[in-house]
């Protein structure tokens, strides 16, 4: 589909394009009948190739019928849903603050700052998986930043629309749909996958924090994925050794290979990382270590409450840097 800006689909007015990636591109609306700002995502007929079309069609809608249904604070609303010149349409919220990705450097915060950034995601998680829903893209670009630094979820059910019994066709790799960074070994085997790989992909994003790195990387996609399904996960002492053990032990535990040594629910890892949200600084907040880490002020990063505390402690603020305006990734 060529570019929509200027264009009117229905009452959405198309303003400018806010991303574009293999799957879809995203861009800003204006809806003239309620009259507010909308994220336009469409969805790339290409991306899933002309025989798989129809098919990807007809489950867009039933799918999208029951993401809309969803409703947390943490999650990103779905208003409508459409077809336009063969392709499918979501309409969502728009997010003026980024994405989690945009806002974040190759150095490691401090992980209470990274688990309370994390926390309310899990806790989204945690109420989409009791309504039976997968994310199967958990990852750094589809956790938005509101204006009130409040992490939100996005792209919640993308990963199922576009796949079709035949995953391979759709990424070209023979794996299944999703990001190779945090896909878990079951995922990219493209194995039937439960809640759990969900955990492991919050798990990849909470190693990424503490430690500025993303813990397996290669020259490809594909060996990416042959290093999460078979390589051992390297220590994040390695890189922050500040690192308290059991920090290092949630990290383990949500990315174990096997889904049944995993957190068996998402209430279990979110509870860890409100734990650890809370814990008192330690030495890695208040020394700078210019190799291994980065000091992080209670002003420039302040942490998200939790929807759902598990004990009654203060909430805790932590500012996440301003960073440009987006409504996500394709």
């Amino acid at each position: 589909m060529s570019d929509l800006v200027g264009q009117d689909i229905g009452r959405y007015h198309i303003v400018e394009q806010l991303g574009r990636g293999g799957m879809a591109t995203v861009y800003k609306a204006y809806d003239t009948r309620l009259e507010r700002e909308v994220a336009f995502k469409v969805i790339r007929r290409e991306s899933v190739g002309t025989e798989y079309a129809g098919q990807m069609l007809k489950r867009f809608e039933r799918e999208a019928k029951v993401l809309a249904k969803l409703s947390h604070p943490n999650i990103v609303s779905i208003h409508d849903y459409g077809e336009y010149g063969g392709s499918s349409y979501l309409v969502m919220e728009y997010i003026k603050g980024g994405t989690l990705s945009a806002r974040l450097t190759r150095k490691p915060i401090p992980y209470q700052e990274a688990a309370a950034i994390l926390a309310p995601i899990a806790r989204a998680l945690e109420y989409a998986h009791k309504q039976k829903l997968i994310h199967r893209d958990v990852k750094p670009s589809n956790i938005l930043i509101d204006e009130e630094n409040r992490p939100m979820l996005s792209d919640f059910g993308i990963a199922k629309i576009l796949e079709t019994d035949d995953a391979a066709a759709l990424t070209g790799t023979g794996v299944g749909i999703g990001t190779p960074e945090y896909m878990a070994p079951e995922q990219s085997l493209g194995k039937d996958v439960d809640h759990r790989v969900d955990i492991y992909a919050l798990g990849v994003i909470f190693y990424e924090l503490i430690t500025g790195r993303k813990p397996f990387q290669a020259e490809t996609p594909m060996a990416v994925v042959i290093k999460h399904i078979n390589d051992p996960l390297p220590r994040p002492k390695n890189f922050v050794p500040t690192l308290p053990d059991e920090v290092e032990e949630v990290v383990f535990r949500a990315m174990a290979k096997q889904p049944q040594d995993r957190y068996q629910d998402m209430r279990q890892f979110a509870a860890q990382l409100e734990k650890l949200a809370h814990e008192a600084p330690t030495a890695f907040q208040r020394v700078t270590d210019a190799d291994a880490t980065v000091t992080r002020t209670a002003s420039q990063f302040p942490i998200p409450q939790t929807s759902q505390p598990v004990s009654p402690v203060p909430p805790m603020r932590v500012n996440i840097p301003a960073a440009q305006t987006g409504a996500g990734t394709a």
